[in-house]
């Protein structure tokens, strides 16, 4: 059975361009997108246990992706990893990342790279 990954991704574009990266490089499936923190939340609350890796952008259509990893927090997340993905990863918020959970948080702008390693090395 292949990866199964959520992606909460508000930029189509983007969207569109990481379940190719993802499904293409990591053999894996895309199991859904949400481009909102509410969308997101209510995805993840159905599916628990239905994804291994969940990909989280911090700006979004609507909330962000803090209250994303607040709410799986707060769900007792079993399993599967998190990463942040996004165009603002300082240092704060790649703590507060950590902080709620995440695995790693990765600057989608140049650290693309360092992003795939680790997702194939968790695969």
């Amino acid at each position: 059975m292949s990866l199964a990954i959520f992606i909460v991704e508000d930029e189509p574009n983007v969207q569109d361009s990481l379940k190719v990266v993802l499904e293409g490089y990591l053999e894996a499936k895309v199991v859904g997108s949400a481009p909102t923190e509410a969308e997101a939340i209510t995805w993840l609350t159905a599916n628990q246990g239905r994804w291994q890796l969940l990909v989280v952008d911090l700006f979004l259509a609507q909330g962000n992706g803090l209250g994303v990893l607040m709410a799986l927090s707060a769900m007792g997340r079993k399993g599967g990893v998190v990463v942040a993905l996004t165009n603002a990863a300082s240092e704060d918020n790649r703590a507060e990342c950590i902080r709620l959970g995440a695995d790693a948080v990765f600057d989608k702008t140049v650290e693309i790279n360092e992003f795939l390693a680790f997702c194939a090395a968790g695969k």
